[in-house]
């Protein structure tokens, strides 16, 4: 454990602990609960049988069925709070994991949001096992993942990430806010579909005019009249024929209902999750503009959006009701099912309009608090300086990689801009040139997503991130690696024909083809990025290219990483060096192995 986490990593340990307790403590009740439950119904069938035998007792057949309800009721209660405690459980197991880095492959990957075209997203890690969009999700919703995600993937402007650090720094010290918030679902995959919902929020009412709701209650009304008139003077007739029409008028809109009805149901999954995290939000007080913002949001007149979104997920569970045996019948006599579906079509009409807005809110706000709860834990990250209006800048003092363990992350300083463009950065195998770009990209990315930076000091502006570091070919579509790779480039090149300007990581540049070619094409490539007054980073290991730098004057300097071989073994220090590196180790790894090295 490292020593800057230790009370961050105490806090955790005793609330870890305290929940534990409590959950066996409320597991033993459960078990009390349950037991009793079946002693209740065995008393229960005692009586019954009883009172079969003798025809004597009657009354007595209540008090066990009453305290069987009794019991069910506070057994439901401790169930929920079991589950709500079984998921404070997993919150504090996964930051004690994060805290002790071994977290890679327990959460959220998000490989769903990778995409092979995005010019950075593979590169730099942001999603998979051991992603940066692992390390840092802590949501509960799919309106989460999908804002947090976004976030990593296009950076925001200078005033709104300005905005997001004041929001991250109020929420960070709110542990027991995040602790609610993960605990708002039951379940370890997040759940709701905000796609489907506000889609389905969004179309139209097509469903139940006044007219044919009005008629729908009329010929409900006259069935139950003359199903109490039967029964009362043993006339049915009446009730038969009030029976077939009902019978054959849901019918004739049958397809219509169920067409209707499954549209709801689909887009209204797992609402009560988004209650429960909505109520939570909505009794918090904020400071930070951005989430007092957020919160007005949920401010509408009439019912608050969790009292709405309850009332939906209500009539969605009495909706999905209409498939069992009872429920059909209801649905033939009284047009049950049209009502459900009706009354699911008034709340589109009413909540509908305001619906994404409520999803985006809620989104915002957990991609906050996961942001927070990665500020809580490494409290010596710091707040990166964004500034406008200085041309390309990223100035790094003791930069690390922020997905590598901090006591083993080397840090480096680095400038780019005011004069400076281009590092040529050379270096033996496993020297760390591919985790210095890496670090210098993830860090860029959380400093444009509102999120501390692992570095002592960061001043940056914005900046729209190209890298060339993981290009896969694709056997399905034909491509080869070289192929891919400067289709890549291209989408590089044309991102700096946009005003923001381009920070470009490229790894081994056009290591697929002779080595003629590969020095002609770098040294166009990086020409033009500099031109264009773009500013980056070029690793290699073909030390021909590092007299480019010299091509270009003072805005391109070479640098190195370095190793040693002492008794046998590789020794490297990842520190950057300027220059050009005066050792390689190729030959030495394969003399260490076994294999011929001349």
């Amino acid at each position: 454990m490292v020593e800057e986490k230790s009370s961050t990593y105490e806090q955790y340990a005793r609330l870890l602990h305290e929940r534990q307790r409590q959950r066996s403590r409320l597991q033993r009740r459960s078990h009390a609960l349950a037991w009793a439950k079946i002693a209740a119904a065995v008393a229960e069938l005692g009586v019954g049988l009883w009172f079969l035998y003798t025809k004597q007792g009657a009354g007595f057949l209540l008090l066990p069925l009453v305290v069987f309800l009794a019991l069910a009721v506070g057994h439901e209660r401790v169930l929920r709070a079991l589950r709500t405690l079984r998921a404070a459980v997993l919150f504090y197991e996964r930051g004690l994991a994060r805290l002790e880095d071994r977290w890679s492959g327990t959460g959220e990957t998000g490989l769903r949001f990778l995409a092979s075209e995005h010019p950075y997203a593979r590169d730099l890690d942001l999603f998979g096992k051991g992603s940066l969009f692992e390390l840092l999700s802590t949501v509960r919703t799919r309106a989460g993942e999908e804002t947090l995600a976004g976030w990593l993937l296009n950076p925001a402007p200078v005033a709104e990430i300005r905005a997001r650090q004041q929001a991250v720094e109020e929420l960070r010290a709110r542990l027991a806010f995040r602790e609610e918030l993960f605990t708002a679902g039951d379940v370890v995959a997040p759940g709701l579909h905000p796609e489907a919902l506000t889609a389905w929020a969004s179309q139209p009412a097509r469903f139940g005019s006044v007219a044919q709701t009005a008629w729908a209650i009329l010929l409900g009304l006259v069935w139950l009249f003359f199903l109490v008139d039967g029964l009362a003077h043993g006339v049915y007739w009446p009730l038969f024929l009030v029976t077939v029409v009902n019978f054959a008028l849901n019918l004739a809109r049958a397809a219509e209902t169920e067409r209707a009805a499954d549209a709801a149901e689909d887009a209204a999954k797992d609402l009560n999750l988004l209650v429960r995290v909505l109520r939570l939000f909505e009794a918090q007080s904020f400071a930070s503009p951005k989430l007092a913002g957020l919160q007005q949001k949920l401010r509408t007149e009439g019912l608050r959006p969790s009292e709405a979104i309850a009332r939906l997920d209500r009539i969605s569970f009495h909706l999905a009701a209409r498939r069992n045996v009872f429920a059909r019948l209801l649905s033939g006599a009284l047009f049950y099912s049209f009502h459900m579906t009706t009354l699911v079509e008034h709340w589109r009409v009413a909540h509908g309009g305001a619906l994404r807005a409520w999803l985006e809110a809620v989104g915002e706000f957990e991609a906050l608090a996961a942001l927070a709860g990665y500020a809580y834990e490494h409290p010596d990250d710091v707040w990166p300086e964004l500034v406008e209006d200085q041309g390309p800048l990223f100035l790094a003092e003791s930069l690390a990689h922020p997905l590598l363990p901090a006591a083993r992350a080397v840090s480096n300083d680095l400038a780019f801009g005011r004069g400076m463009q281009l590092m040529m950065l050379s270096g033996p195998n496993m020297a760390g040139k591919s985790t210095f770009m890496r670090s210098i990209g993830a860090n860029a990315v959380l400093a444009q997503c509102g999120a501390p930076v692992r570095a002592r000091r960061l001043q940056m502006s914005p900046l729209a991130i190209g890298a060339s570091i993981c290009v896969l070919d694709s056997l399905e579509g034909g491509i080869s690696r070289f192929y891919a790779e400067i289709k890549r480039l291209k989408l590089i090149v044309d991102l700096t024909e946009a005003a923001t300007p381009v920070l470009f990581l490229l790894d081994e540049l056009l290591s697929g083809t002779n080595s003629f070619d590969r020095r002609k094409g770098t040294a166009s490539i990086v020409r033009t990025l500099v031109g264009r007054g773009a500013i980056g980073l070029v690793t290699t290991h073909d030390l021909a290219l590092t007299e480019i730098p010299k091509t270009l004057g003072s805005v391109a300097e070479n640098c190195h990483f370095e190793d040693r071989y002492e008794a046998g073994k590789l020794i490297f220090d990842y520190k950057l060096k300027p220059g050009v590196v005066e050792t390689s180790n190729a030959l030495k790894l394969m003399q260490s192995i076994g294999l011929p090295g001349e």
